[in-house]
């Protein structure tokens, strides 16, 4: 347990190492914080016998701090304003989440295809049913996309830039996934039909 100053507050902090790891880190401590101030990682500057700790990855020891020690962490917490703007993105985060696991699901259902999982005669059926699952994520990215180009923050919402920036990243990564699935089933469909037509010559 640590006591932790923030302003003229004081909390009582009981930090515990992950699983598998029994030795908290300095992540543990910030985590920790972040939960009973309110204070996001990001915005929090912890000190320690007036020395700034930065390294997260670190254990508590190395820093010297044990049981009873007396943490200082200076730091705002988001305005009201951009914990909406916040929530906004990480409820589109979830999305990206959901629907980039059904794209994984796809991309599965196409390999397995092409390992001639199915009869021939259904696998045409297939393909079609999964290029639209797949038609179907892109449309939903798309529109995830356009909804944070409409997204514009103040200067000061640096965590809203930052988890927005990422955002728009990881969807990007997905739509290139989208383009390189549809063409896989494209080309499976290619296969099956130059495979009817010497079947029937």
């Amino acid at each position: 347990a640590c006591l932790l100053v923030s302003g003229t507050t004081k909390h009582n902090i009981e930090v515990r190492g992950r699983e598998g790891n029994n030795e908290p880190q300095l992540n543990d401590l910030a985590e920790a914080v972040a939960q009973v101030t309110g204070v996001p990682l990001p915005s929090q500057k912890l000190i320690f016998k007036g020395k700034s700790l930065r390294e997260m990855g670190q254990p508590l020891s190395s820093f010297g701090i044990k049981h009873g020690c007396k943490v200082m962490m200076i730091g705002k917490r988001n305005s009201p304003e951009e914990e909406a703007e916040l929530k906004i993105l990480k409820d589109l985060e979830k999305s990206v989440d959901q629907t980039s696991k059904k794209l994984e699901k796809v991309d599965g259902e196409l390999t397995g295809l092409k390992n001639g999982f199915l009869a021939k005669n259904l696998q045409a059926e297939a393909l079609s049913k999964l290029d639209q699952r797949v038609k179907v994520a892109a449309e939903q990215f798309m529109k995830i996309l356009e909804q944070m180009d409409a997204m514009s923050f103040p200067e000061n919402f640096s965590d809203c830039r930052i988890k927005k920036k990422g955002l728009v990243k990881t969807v990007q990564a997905c739509l290139a996934q989208c383009d390189k699935i549809e063409a896989g089933i494209s080309d499976h469909i290619a296969k099956l039909q130059s495979k009817n037509l010497a079947l029937s010559e």
